[in-house]
């Protein structure tokens, strides 16, 4: 007689082939657009550093007086003969952050829900949300201390940090959790974790030019931080050509590699790209006096740089697919 043997459950089903259930309904048809929520949280995140700027460049920081209503008993601005746009510009941020949230939950309940993924990558699911609830805050803080420069920049410098985060997140949806294969040399990847490391002083010291310069945010206190604004912006051209000079050591490593590995190169010339797009704003403006729009495109050009340079490093190595069955009840990988 030969010997039966039950067949054993795969992991992405039952042991008669059928699959599981992966949740309810609407989990179901919201795990197919995870792809679109994902972006849709990338854009948001950038939009709201541009209309932050707007807020800051308008001097609409106080527009509405109070938080989290924009007036004492209201939630909306009061219209009145008298009113300007500012309590708009500031209101029209607030209902953006609104829209960020509720985007932000979508992603945490997409991400940590899917038991498939690596629980690293299920965290990185939860910071937007987290991010946003901690910047809400941070905004009220900043309405009740009277726009303190110190607090608005941390304010830029956090959502800087949820662009990269969420940019991040957009890669990490395409990739497995298997071991990570460099694609690059070991020369290559270290230049680009150096790169991320100088990404972070252009960064903040973009932020202290604006506030010792006349856009600092609050119209009767042009500026805010005591120091020489031209001072300030000698040393922030120094950091961004230091990181410039970084990322051309970088392209050089990456793109005369033979094959060239199409992700890794992309995103470098990518970043080269933005990155003297930004640069020759950023000269523009000095130049010019600072107008509104050209400070305003070159906040912009810092948001879509900083995600940018997210996922550069994350292209010079790959990761092995993971099963993506719909399982409701397989176990979390770690």
């Amino acid at each position: 007689m030969t010997p039966t043997t039950s067949p054993t459950p795969s992991p992405a089903g039952t042991a008669d082939g059928t699959t599981r259930s992966a949740g309810p309904r609407w989990l179901r048809a919201l795990r197919r657009r995870e792809r679109a929520v994902l972006v849709a949280n990338l854009v948001a995140q950038i939009g709201i550093v541009v209309t932050g700027g707007a807020v800051r460049l308008t001097g609409s920081g106080l527009g509405c007086s109070t938080w989290p209503m924009c007036e004492p008993g209201q939630f909306t601005p009061a219209f009145h003969e008298a009113t300007d746009l500012h309590p708009y510009i500031e209101f029209g941020n607030r209902t953006l952050t609104g829209v960020l949230g509720v985007i932000a939950i979508l992603v945490a309940v997409l991400v940590w829900s899917d038991v498939r993924r690596s629980r690293g990558y299920r965290w990185l699911g939860l910071v937007p949300l987290l991010g946003v609830v901690a910047q809400a805050v941070i905004g009220g803080i900043t309405v009740l201390v009277d726009l303190h420069p110190a607090i608005v920049g941390g304010h830029l410098l956090i959502s800087m940090a949820l662009v990269a985060a969420s940019a991040a997140l957009l890669h990490r949806s395409r990739e497995g959790d298997g071991p990570a294969t460099p694609t690059a040399t070991q020369a290559a990847r270290t230049t680009a974790a150096v790169m991320l490391v100088a990404l972070v002083p252009m960064l903040v010291l973009g932020v202290i030019v604006t506030g010792s310069g006349p856009h600092s945010g609050d119209e009767d206190a042009a500026y805010r931080f005591a120091l020489d604004p031209a001072h300030m912006t000698r040393l922030h051209a120094v950091s961004v050509w230091v990181f410039l000079a970084i990322l051309l050591v970088l392209a050089t490593l990456v793109l005369r590699r033979r094959p060239v590995h199409g992700p890794a190169r992309r995103s470098v010339v990518l970043l080269l790209v933005v990155t003297l797009l930004q640069g020759g704003i950023g000269y523009a403006q000095y130049f010019t006096g600072l107008p509104v729009l050209l400070v305003g495109l070159h906040m912009l050009g810092a948001a879509v740089l900083t995600a940018a340079a997210t996922v550069v490093p994350l292209n010079l190595r790959t990761r092995a697919g993971t099963d993506t069955s719909p399982v409701a009840d397989a176990p979390a990988r770690y």
